[in-house]
C-alpha cells in the first residue's frame, strides 16, 4: 500500500482476506466508524489490484490506496455497523477472524488522513472554512498539477492545445472591426485540461474574432455537494497564473438575497478544491484577458434524486427558484452575457463501478448515445435534455447534467452548435469519459 499523505511505502496492507500489517498498537478508535463520500476506483500496482480512495475537496490529506480486503472492511463503515458487526462480516466473507487490534488501526489510519467522519475531521473541516474564509481569494489549487503554473509556460501550453491533430489547427485570428457578437452560452469540458486538450481549444478559441463578453456566468459540477442545498456561490475572486478573475461580488450578493430555495453561501467551501470552475477561470484568462469582465461562479449539486422520480428539475422548488432569480437578474443586465458550463458527460467502465472494461464497441455507443444529448442541447432544449439522461437511469453518469440544464433554460431560444466531442480513454481502468465543446448563440 502507498500511503500518500507521509509517502510511506508498505509491502501490504489488507491486500486480501488474509493480510493484515500492524502500524501500531493501543489505539483508541469509535465504535460506529462512517467514511466520508470520496472516490473509489480500482488501480493496479506490482500486479496486484487495489481500490484508490480518493478526497475530491481535498479535505483529506491524499489519496489512499487499499487492497481489497480493506476495502472490503472500510465499505462496511457506514456509521451503523458497530466493530464487532464489521468483524462478523469479515469472517463471513473471508472465514477467518479479524483481529480487533487490527481492525482499529486501520480505522484510526483512515481517521488520521481524513476519511472518517470524527471529530478530528470536524476540527479539519472547521480549520479549513476559517482558511478559506480568511483568503483574498480562491487560490489555484491545480496549478502545476493539471496545467503549467508558470504563466509563460501556461500560455505556451494552451497555446499547444491548437495545434494538436485534433484541435482547430491554428491559434485565434487578432480580432478585427466588426467582429460577430458574443456568444450567448458555451459548453466546455472541466476535464484535466491535458486529456481534453482540443475540446479546450475548440472551446475557448470561439470567443477570439468576437466581441468579448463583460459578464460571465460560470455553472460548474459540484462533484462532492451533498445535503439539501445544490447551489453554491462565491463572492471570492478565482486566482489563476495568468491573473485573478474577478467575481462580480454585488451581483452575486443580489443573487443570494432574491434567491428563496436556500442559502447560496453555505457550501462555500466546495469552492476551495473543485476544479469545474477553476479550469474555466483559466481559459477564460488566457482568451479575454482579466480585468475586462466579471463572473458569477455557481457550483450545482447532483440532479439524481430528481432523476430517481422522473421529475423535471425546474419542478423542484430549490431548482426552479434559483433559474427565477438568476433569469431576473440577467434580464436586468445591459452588459453581454455569457453562460459557461463546465461539465463532462458519460463516465463508463470499471472505475466507475461498471463491470465491464471499456472496448472500441462500448467507446462507440457512448458516443452515439452523447450525439443524442447534444442534439437536445443543439436545441437548448433543457426538459429533452433531462429526459434523455433519466430514461435509463443515469446509467452513463452524465456529470454535467445539472449544469447542463441550469444553463439551457437560461439560454431558451437561443441555437446550439458542437464544435468537438471527445472520449479520453483510460487503459489501466478500463473506463473512459467523455466530453464536448458547444457554442450557443
Amino acid at each position: 500500500m502507498k500511503l500518500c499523505a507521509r509517502g510511506l511505502r508498505l509491502s501490504t496492507y489488507l491486500t486480501s482476506g488474509r493480510s493484515f500489517l500492524t502500524l501500531w498498537s493501543g489505539v483508541r478508535v469509535m465504535d460506529k466508524p462512517k467514511i466520508r463520500p470520496v472516490e473509489a476506483f480500482p488501480v493496479e500496482h506490482d500486479g496486484q489490484t487495489f481500490v484508490c480512495l480518493r478526497d475530491p475537496t481535498g479535505l483529506a490529506s491524499s489519496p489512499i490506496l487499499l487492497g481489497m480486503g480493506a476495502y472490503f472492511v472500510a465499505t462496511l463503515f457506514d456509521g451503523h455497523n458497530s466493530v464487532r458487526d464489521v468483524e462478523a462480516a469479515f469472517a463471513g466473507r473471508f472465514g477467518e477472524v479479524l483481529p480487533s487490534q487490527q481492525l482499529e488501526e486501520l480505522i484510526a489510519r483512515l481517521d488520521e488522513v481524513g476519511f472518517l467522519e470524527s471529530p478530528a475531521m470536524a476540527e479539519r473541516r472547521r480549520r479549513f472554512e476559517q482558511e478559506f474564509a480568511s483568503a483574498p481569494q480562491r487560490a489555484a489549487a491545480h496549478a502545476g498539477l493539471c496545467y503549467e503554473r508558470d504563466p509563460v509556460r501556461l500560455r505556451a501550453e494552451i497555446e499547444g492545445f491548437f495545434r494538436l491533430p485534433e484541435g482547430p489547427g491554428s491559434l485565434p485570428a487578432a480580432a478585427a472591426d466588426g467582429r460577430l457578437a458574443a456568444p450567448r452560452g458555451l459548453i466546455a469540458p472541466h476535464i484535466d485540461p491535458r486529456r481534453g486538450a482540443a475540446a479546450y481549444a475548440h472551446a475557448y478559441g470561439e470567443l477570439a474574432g468576437r466581441q468579448p463578453p463583460e459578464l460571465v456566468v460560470v455553472l460548474g459540477t459540484a462533484h462532492c455537494g451533498g445535503g439539501p442545498e445544490l447551489f453554491a456561490a462565491t463572492r471570492k475572486d478565482y486566482a489563476t497564473p495568468l491573473g485573478a478573475v474577478m467575481t462580480d461580488r454585488p451581483l452575486v450578493e443580489r443573487l443570494a438575497k432574491r434567491y428563496s430555495g436556500g442559502d447560496l453561501f453555505a457550501q462555500e467551501l466546495l469552492h476551495r478544491h473543485e476544479h469545474s470552475i477553476e479550469f474555466q477561470a483559466v481559459f477564460l484568462a488566457w482568451a479575454l484577458g482579466v480585468g475586462n469582465f466579471r463572473t458569477v461562479p455557481i457550483l450545482v449539486g447532483s440532479f439524481y434524486e430528481m432523476v430517481g422520480r422522473g421529475r423535471q428539475p425546474a419542478e423542484d422548488p430549490r431548482v426552479g427558484a434559483f433559474i427565477e432569480a438568476l433569469r431576473a437578474e440577467l434580464a436586468a443586465e445591459r452588459r453581454r452575457v455569457l453562460v459557461v458550463a463546465g461539465v463532462d458527460f458519460a463516465h463508463v467502465g470499471r472505475k466507475f463501478g461498471d463491470p465491464f472494461r471499456v472496448d472500441e464497441a462500448q467507446a462507440e455507443k457512448v458516443r452515439r448515445d452523447d450525439r443524442e444529448l447534444i442534439a437536445h442541447i443543439e436545441r437548448c432544449d433543457p426538459a429533452g435534455f433531462f429526459a434523455a439522461v433519466a430514461r435509463d437511469g443515469d446509467s452513463r453518469r452524465i456529470c454535467g447534467l445539472a449544469p447542463i440544464y441550469v444553463a439551457l433554460e437560461l439560454l431558451a431560444g437561443c441555437r446550439g452548435r458542437l464544435l468537438k466531442h471527445a472520449i479520453a480513454l483510460e487503459l489501466q481502468t478500463g473506463s473512459a469519459v467523455s466530453f464536448a465543446s458547444i457554442v450557443i448563440d
